[in-house]
């Protein structure tokens, strides 16, 4: 077979019957699956080919199920590497990105993936980011959207603002430049309106998607019950309010940290001796990114202001600091420092000599300041805290908390560490924000009629907003006077884009609304989606939101657009994360121009279990291949047979017709479960069994199963299962043919066990032949006791681990009992090794009489005299120690 002529050959079919283009039918029941969209770099990585490959997998199984599957493909496409070209190529960002989704659309195609190309969209083209300019609008015309002034990672190399992400050891990502923190007005989206339902939500969520993403949302929105504290600064009028979670050590307070931006600093230390020590050292903090500066691990750096705040529980005097590690954006910006009770401040008055003052010890032992070597952070008693001494340091936390309220110190109030959304972005690949400045009326958004603004080309890349450079783009009249004015200059963040792109999918081409409607009612939401759990927090969260926003202004009719979430694991090479900066790439491509697209999905999906990190190994991709290799040469000269008539087969025959049954059975399960490892285990022992038996069945038997198993392999290699399908004569396409039933009535489990079992026992005889080294005459296999199934079979029904409970019962049977001290060292080795039980349950009379018929198998096998014996006819040392499933073996 021709792997790269076959593949292309069914692309092509598809492609021309269409067979995955879908539409809305109401009467159908839907399935809409969906991997997180690309960023369209150009190339694909073998996280894309295991990410698509399984999707694609679930897509197939459900459309056989009789699914209406809607499973798309397009494309995240604004973005800065489109701007990096620009620059450095000289190519139009558009060109650029265009170019790169043409070649990874081809690469997608050439592996078979069966999506409905229909529905592509790329977020870069107008009529999608129309949508985005409209949905930001409705938010502004609910009081979502606003402009304000907010710290941020500015990059003076690339004139622009930095995720947190995108500062690397204090420099641009990009450029290398030194990042300093600016304050600059910016635009954000008040997703902080969301907070507590997006929290209460998660639950909607639990056993549906992975509990670390459901905890690393929550941990991100980060509520926390606490209590607002009010300093009086000595010698003003002005106060400082502080946030803690720990109103229980308030006694314990030695100074108190500001963060540099804090508006009330420039104040404090105007016209003082220690003003040009602090201005020098914001400046150095504005170098630090906002991910070292709350770095546990980093050493704290701090600069005593020149003030100090009265301490409300006791009249003390604390020194007032500035650190880099008391940042604006959680809090009120400024921290109670209690040394002695938190690790961060433990070490900030260390290095700074200040003091230290315990204010709760453990129960019943007493601890010395200058004997502590970290903070202490356990539960127990106050102390050195006035009326509350004695106190459990929980309770005491709602009891200073309205002891502060009472006396106007102070309230109980909850925060959150979600913050809005800023979605400025100072480039020019990416949506423009729908907005004109004008002097006279403000800043006025687009009118909705006027939509999309589109993106200008006359505008130079190099230093700066793009945006800025284009002649035509910023100078507009105003929507209301009339009047001059000029167009908004920044563009959206990424992740705007790509908040609702699933809706899009229901209907791409509709030109009325961001979505149709009705399209929706039937697709949404989603049932399986599937991606990286790098995107656990923001891309997952902007999206709930989004959903959310969208039905509250009449859109949507539900609270939560992902069902069911899967987040895959990472490709490892040599147990190394595949990276280009180590050099253990490798390419999708070059697997499947040399083994085929089939190869590599069938290696992706059997190495792991895709929520698992998985190994790249040739030698499994090897055996991949040889695979489907084995399975053309099986299906040579075949024919199509849907069905058999069970009662003209011989008993061998009906044991592979069961083995079918049974592997239809598992793989079904198996597949519904996402365990595709197992699923094309399962396969590959019912191909291999199939292979032992060709001679021993009827051609209509053989022609049946493997049929069978190419329908069961259609998700994971359809090209070749096409071919094949093809080859024996069966209509239409396996892509579409109906997923096998099975019938539990043809299932004999005892006869797979006692396959096994055979095998094991060949394998048994022949390690000792390998031990004697002598041909053997006559081999004896006893058959266990009657009294040891008995005990099999209340192992099997009781819980392994409670060993006392299934001696106990266990000893009311009088057989077992009769052999008690035999009985329990059978159960203690069982109990460590669970393979040592037989699975299902069988008597010395079915194991006996599998045997017997057996006999003439093994005679032929070792060319010698056999002889099967029950264990209670012999007195042999192997007879005694035969278990069911295990019998003894002695060869003379």
């Amino acid at each position: 077979m021709d792997i790269q002529k076959v593949e292309k050959k069914w692309q092509n079919k598809w492609a021309k019957e269409g067979i995955f283009k879908v539409k809305a039918e109401p009467k159908k029941k839907k399935f809409y699956c969906l991997e997180m969209f690309p960023y369209p770099s150009g190339k694909l990585h073998m996280g894309h080919m295991r990410n698509y490959s399984i999707g694609d997998c679930i897509a197939r199984f459900k459309r056989m199920q009789g699914y209406n599957v809607l499973y798309p493909m397009g494309y995240d496409a604004f973005g800065l590497p489109a701007e990096n070209a620009a620059i450095l190529q000289g190519i139009k960002p558009r060109d650029w990105t265009f170019k790169c989704m043409k070649d990874m659309e081809e690469q997608e195609r050439n592996i078979g993936f069966s999506y409905d190309w229909s529905r592509k969209i790329a977020t870069c083209t107008p009529e999608y980011y129309k949508w985005n300019q409209w949905i930001f609008i409705k938010m502004y015309e609910k009081g979502l959207v606003y402009k304000g002034k907010a710290p941020v990672n500015w990059c003076p190399g690339c004139n622009t603002v930095l995720a947190n992400e995108q500062v690397e050891n204090g420099k641009c990502w990009r450029c290398k430049s030194l990042v300093t923190q600016e304050m600059l007005e910016q635009w954000f989206i008040k997703i902080t309106d969301y907070t507590e339902e997006l929290l209460k939500d998660l639950k909607l969520l639990e056993n549906k998607w992975p509990e670390r993403v459901l905890i690393m949302q929550k941990n991100w929105i980060g509520k926390s019950k606490g209590t607002i504290i009010n300093f009086k600064i000595k010698n003003t009028n002005k106060t400082i309010s502080t946030f803690t979670t720990r109103p229980d050590t308030i006694f314990g307070i030695t100074y108190l940290v500001m963060a540099p931006e804090h508006p009330l600093v420039a104040e404090l230390v105007n016209g003082t001796k220690h003003e040009a020590e602090v201005k020098k050292f914001i400046e150095e903090v504005k170098h630090e990114s906002m991910l070292e500066r709350e770095s546990l691990n980093k050493d704290k750096k701090g600069i005593f202001i020149g003030c100090y705040i009265i301490n409300p529980a006791n009249g003390e005097e604390c020194p007032v600091y500035i650190a880099d590690y008391a940042v604006m954006g959680y809090g009120t910006g400024a921290v109670m420092a209690v040394p002695a009770h938190d690790q961060r401040d433990f070490e900030f008055a260390k290095k700074h000599e200040l003091p230290m003052k315990i204010v709760i010890t453990p129960k019943g032992k007493k601890l010395k300041s200058e004997d502590l070597k970290e903070a202490y952070t356990e539960p127990g008693v106050l102390v050195n805290s006035g009326k509350f001494n004695n106190l459990d340091n929980e309770k005491a936390k709602s009891l200073i908390t309205k002891w502060l309220q009472t006396e106007k110190f102070g309230k109980a109030t909850i925060q959150y560490k979600l913050r809005d959304w800023l979605i400025s972005r100072q480039r020019y690949w990416g949506t423009p924000i729908p907005f004109i400045n004008c002097e006279k009326c403000g800043t006025v958004p687009v009118p909705l009629n006027e939509l999309p603004v589109k993106l200008p080309d006359d505008v130079k890349f190099g230093k700066g907003n793009p945006l800025e450079t284009s002649k035509e783009y910023a100078s507009v009249k105003c929507p209301k006077c009339r009047g001059k004015a000029k167009r908004e200059t920044d563009t959206m963040d990424t992740f705007f884009d790509s908040s609702w792109y699933y809706l899009r999918y229901c209907s791409p081409e509709y030109d009325k609304a961001p979505f149709d409607l009705e399209k929706v009612k039937y697709w949404m939401p989603v049932d399986q989606y599937i991606g990286g759990i790098e995107h656990a927090v923001l891309h997952l969260l902007y999206s709930r939101f989004f959903t959310k926003f969208l039905r509250d202004i009449g859109l949507l009719k539900f609270d939560e657009p992902f069902s069911k979430l899967l987040a895959q694991g990472m490709i490892l090479k040599g147990g190394i994360k595949m990276s280009k900066s180590i050099g253990n790439i490798i390419e999708p491509r070059e697997i499947t121009e040399k083994y085929g697209a089939d190869t590599a999905r069938l290696f992706i999906l059997s190495a792991a279990l895709p929520e698992k990190e998985m190994e790249w190994n040739d030698k499994g991709v090897e055996a991949s291949y040889k695979f489907i290799k084995k399975l053309n040469t099986m299906g040579e000269d075949l024919g199509s047979v849907k069905e058999i008539s069970m009662k003209k087969l011989s008993n061998k025959e009906k044991n592979v017709a069961g083995k079918v049954h049974k592997t239809i059975r598992d793989v079904t399960k198996s597949i519904e479960d996402y365990e595709f490892n197992v699923a094309i285990s399962s396969i590959t022992i019912l191909v291999n069994n199939l292979s032992r038996k060709a001679e021993e069945v009827s051609r209509e038997v053989y022609n049946y199963a493997f049929n069978k198993i190419l329908l069961l392999l259609a998700p994971f290699t359809p090209h070749a299962c096409e071919e094949l399908w093809e080859k024996t004569g069966n209509k239409g396409f396996i892509s579409t043919a109906k997923w096998p039933d099975f019938d539990k009535e043809l299932i004999d489990e005892k006869a797979d066990v006692f396959e096994d079992v055979l095998e094991k026992t060949c394998k048994d005889i022949n390690n000792v032949i390998k031990l004697t080294g002598k041909e053997p005459e006559k081999i004896n296999l006893y058959v266990s006791n009657a009294w040891k199934y008995e005990l099999a079979d209340v192992i099997r029904k009781a819980d392994i681990s409670k060993v006392k409970e299934i001696i106990k019962e266990s000893m009311k049977k009088p057989k077992i009992k009769q052999n008690g001290n035999e009985a329990m060292k059978i159960i203690q080795a069982i109990s460590k090794d669970m393979s040592k039980l037989v699975p299902v349950k069988i008597t010395q009379k079915d194991e006996y009489e599998f045997f017997k018929e057996s006999e003439e198998y093994l005679k032929k096998m070792f060319n010698c005299e056999v002889q099967i014996i029950k264990a209670e006819e012999s007195n042999d040392n192997k007879a005694r120690s035969a278990l069911p499933g295990k019998p003894g073996i002695k060869i003379e």
